[in-house]
């Protein structure tokens, strides 16, 4: 009953740090002229919401970062959080480029990338040495683990790279990628919980991260749920993204992501459909993309769209659990 305990005492004092600390962040993000610039190819309604302060990932940031720190400070949580932080800081150069220069492209995607891969990297070393990850993964409806060998160095990259920059296409509307994670956090923290409990104790700290995120992510829906008082930014964005897969990989299951995060995915695959039909063809398969836009141009309203996505996640996350166990 105690670790449940913990568990819980770190998504409350996760989300209260973000319900206090929120109010004076988001005008000090508006008194540095931190606004957020609206692509002149995205919705035409999207532009009332330009000046909306950005980089607010650093409320959820905070809270997630003390929680963890207060209730878990073993190697294991503090490693997806630093991994979570790597991914955070690629965001918040690419956002403060952004503010400075005044324009919605911050990083080349070259340099994105680069600094991506970097985070990854960082990931796979530190982890391998201190015995946290190998290269084992688990195959759902296979028994056991399977050592993949050093296949599980690309893995590992296109899972934190691929993963994260899902979890950025699916920022895209107000408290949708807040939202989404915060069902995937739960789904996580539930899983971690009943992992370490059956063989694996050590990743108990790591289920109170996922608390923590779920916590953090609910908070700043507080400010970040229709309408928007502040966004997250890629700031946010790449930290959710770096969390979850993270994760992922820590329970040795990157593949329960592509169900779980199956928004994320869809998001993904809009981009990449839309993008290559109109190379191919000079067509477009959706109105606009991220597929969330698609749905806005078709009369959607955003409460809406994130109400179906969180549903669709919930659905998924019951699937999910039921594949693991």
């Amino acid at each position: 009953m105690g670790t449940i305990n913990t568990i819980i005492m770190a998504f409350v004092l996760s989300f209260l740090i973000c319900a206090v600390t929120g109010p004076f962040i988001i005008p000090a993000l508006i008194k540095l002229k931190f606004g957020q610039e609206i692509r002149e190819i995205g919705p035409s309604w999207h532009k009332k919401k330009s000046g909306t302060p950005t980089m607010g990932g650093v409320i959820f940031i905070l809270a997630i970062t003390v929680s963890t720190m207060i209730f878990a400070p073993c190697k294991e949580a503090l490693f997806v959080l630093i991994t979570s932080l790597f991914f955070g800081i690629t965001g918040f150069v690419d956002d403060f480029i952004k503010i400075v220069k005044k324009r919605n492209l911050g990083l080349t995607e070259k340099q994105k990338m680069l600094m991506q891969i970097v985070s990854s990297l960082l990931f796979i070393i530190i982890g391998k040495i201190t015995g946290i990850i190998d290269y084992s993964i688990k195959i759902p409806f296979i028994e056991g683990y399977v050592d993949i060998w050093y296949f599980y160095i690309p893995v590992a990259l296109f899972v934190l790279v691929g993963g994260t920059n899902s979890v950025n296409l699916t920022d895209g509307l107000d408290g949708l990628a807040a939202s989404v994670t915060a069902v995937v956090g739960v789904f996580f923290t539930v899983c971690l919980y009943k992992i370490s409990s059956a063989e694996n104790p050590s990743l108990l700290p790591v289920a109170i991260f996922a608390a923590a995120v779920t916590g953090g992510c609910i908070g700043f829906l507080l400010f970040n749920a229709h309408p928007a008082k502040v966004f997250m930014g890629d700031t946010g964005s790449l930290f959710l993204g770096g969390a979850v897969c993270a994760m992922a990989l820590v329970i040795k299951n990157p593949l329960i992501l592509v169900i779980v995060g199956g928004v994320y995915v869809i998001e993904t695959l809009s981009v990449i459909i839309q993008v290559t039909s109109f190379k191919l063809t000079g067509k477009r398969v959706f109105k606009m993309s991220p597929i969330h836009h698609h749905f806005e141009m078709c009369g959607w309203s955003e409460k809406k769209i994130v109400l179906t996505a969180i549903l669709i996640t919930l659905i998924l996350s019951i699937i999910s659990y039921i594949i693991m166990f």
